[in-house]
This record gives C-alpha cells, sequence and structure tokens, in this order.
C-alpha cells in the first residue's frame, strides 16, 4: 500500500497508495498527524484525499443537470454518502524524486469513472511534496467526460495536538444528520477558537468560513491554505470517536454543496482544479 518514504529538509513523510494518503509526517522524532500501519486499515479517513466531494451528500441523492441522481450509502448510521469516491480507492505511483536532502515529492494518479449516482469521468492527480516548508500536497482534477461535472474537494489529515487556533469569523450548525442548518458568527456559538484553546470539553464537528486567513494551529502543528480556493473547513475533534487529534479539512464547498450549490465547482468538459495546502512545524524542533 505504500512506496518509499520522503525525506527532505528534516522532515519525513510516509505515503500510500490507498486514498494518495499520507499516513505519517514527522519532524525530527516528532509526529506531526496521525499515523496508521502501512498495511491498514485507514482511521476516520486518517490522511485520504477527498474528491469529487468533502464530507456528506445528504440522503446520498442530488439534482444536477436536470437529472436526479442517487449515489451509495457510505454513511449507513445516517443514510448519507460522505467523503467522495476516492478515500478508499487505490492510486496509481506517477513518479517519486529526491533532490539531495532539500526536496523530495511524489506524484499519483487515479481516473474517476462513471458510477451510480455519478456519471462523470475525472482524471485526479496529486503530488506530496517536502521541502522547508514542510509538506505541501496539490490535487488537481480535470473533467475528461463530455458533460459539465459537479465537483468539491479537500483533505482528512487529523492534527496532533489538543489546542486549536482557527481565525474564522463563521460556523455551519447542522441538525442531528450532520446536515446544514444555519450559518452563525462564531462569537455567538461554543467554536470560536480565534484565540488558541484547548478542544477538551467541546465536541467540534463543524465546517467553519469567513476565514481571516487559511491557517488553522494544533498544538505545535499549522497547517496553511488559500481561503479563495478552499473557503471552508471542516473541525472534527477526536475525542468523541475515541480518536486522538483534531482533523482539519480545509474544503473548497460546505458539507451538502451537492444539493446546496454552496460554493458548488462546476467542470465543464476539459476544465481542470486544483488546490493546495501544507502541513508543517510550528515550532523549533
Amino acid at each position: 500500500m505504500q512506496g518509499s518514504p520522503l525525506i527532505a529538509a528534516g522532515y519525513t513523510a510516509e505515503w500510500s497508495v490507498r486514498g494518495a494518503a499520507v499516513r505519517a509526517l514527522r519532524h525530527g522524532d516528532r509526529d506531526l498527524i496521525t499515523s496508521w500501519p502501512a498495511e491498514g486499515p485507514v482511521p476516520f479517513y486518517a490522511g485520504t484525499i477527498l474528491a469529487p466531494w468533502p464530507n456528506r451528500v445528504g440522503q446520498a441523492s442530488y439534482r444536477f443537470g436536470g437529472r436526479e441522481h442517487h449515489l451509495e450509502v457510505t454513511e449507513p448510521d445516517r443514510g448519507h454518502a460522505l467523503h467522495g469516491l476516492v478515500a478508499t480507492a487505490d492510486w496509481r505511483p506517477v513518479e517519486q524524486v529526491a533532490v539531495e536532502e532539500e526536496q523530495a515529492w511524489v506524484r499519483l494518479a487515479h481516473t474517476v469513472t462513471p458510477v451510480a449516482g455519478y456519471p462523470f469521468t475525472l482524471d485526479l492527480e496529486v503530488t506530496h511534496r517536502l521541502d522547508a516548508g514542510g509538506l505541501t500536497t496539490t490535487l488537481t482534477a480535470a473533467n475528461r467526460g463530455a458533460d459539465p461535472a459537479p465537483y468539491g474537494c479537500g483533505p482528512h489529515p487529523w492534527l496532533v495536538g489538543e489546542e486549536l487556533e482557527l481565525p474564522a469569523g463563521r460556523v455551519l450548525l447542522t441538525d442531528a444528520a450532520l446536515l446544514p442548518a444555519e450559518v452563525a458568527e462564531v462569537a455567538a456559538t461554543p467554536y470560536d477558537f480565534g484565540q488558541a484553546r484547548t478542544t477538551a470539553g467541546v465536541d467540534v464537528d463543524h465546517a467553519f468560513t469567513g476565514l481571516a486567513e487559511g491557517r488553522a494551529r494544533v498544538g505545535g502543528v499549522l497547517m496553511e491554505w488559500d481561503p479563495a480556493v478552499l473557503p471552508w473547513v471542516q473541525v472534527c475533534t477526536g475525542a468523541q470517536l475515541g480518536y486522538r487529534g483534531v482533523a482539519v479539512e480545509p474544503m473548497t464547498c460546505p458539507p451538502d454543496a451537492f444539493n446546496s450549490g454552496d460554493d458548488l465547482i462546476t467542470l465543464a468538459p476539459g476544465q481542470s482544479h486544483s488546490a493546495s495546502w501544507t502541513i508543517r512545524s510550528a515550532r523549533p524542533e
């Protein structure tokens, strides 16, 4: 399931073909993300790529292009389609390169072919690159079909730590099925992490927007992205799941965007979309 580790500038990243995942990331001897064994299983989508939608499609159904589409239910307790079509798929390694001890990268590819509920063809490519700035991942999607395709994406790393800092102005409150209910100012909720504070005792599984910066810090781990490309970020605390860490998932769109249309990308035939994010140490070793 994995290739040779990437090693550069004091960082080590271990990757897997399953979900194009980064399954371990260390700076020196310190873990920056939660890890899992090379043979799997993958716990809670840790480190995987989410596409052609992140988060949930409510009741695994949506309307697009004048047609009703019905996806496979992959979150059976709630009846939704969760985290796209490629997080559990095996990707194809394309190349792996190391430049002395300064840079290293691996490139993987996967083709989304028409399936029930998503009758579209996308070519996906992921590059994980290590250098002195940390691990930068770039995901590119290209519509190779004859029809426009709905699209969204994001990653699913679990950052190691309990203290969270997230400069976001609004939070998406959800119903009992974790589908969107209303967007609220964070200051009026328990989910204001504009100033770093512990997540202990606060169960968070919410999408945030109104990002002053594309940045979140969990303990000594920093994640950065372009909020113009990824204007939403899902945050989930692991304690409520019996898991450690905090999931920080920058997203192009909010949960259930296939139904709401909010920030949903429509890829025309031949059109491409790219998004990048970086995880690095927030403190010197």
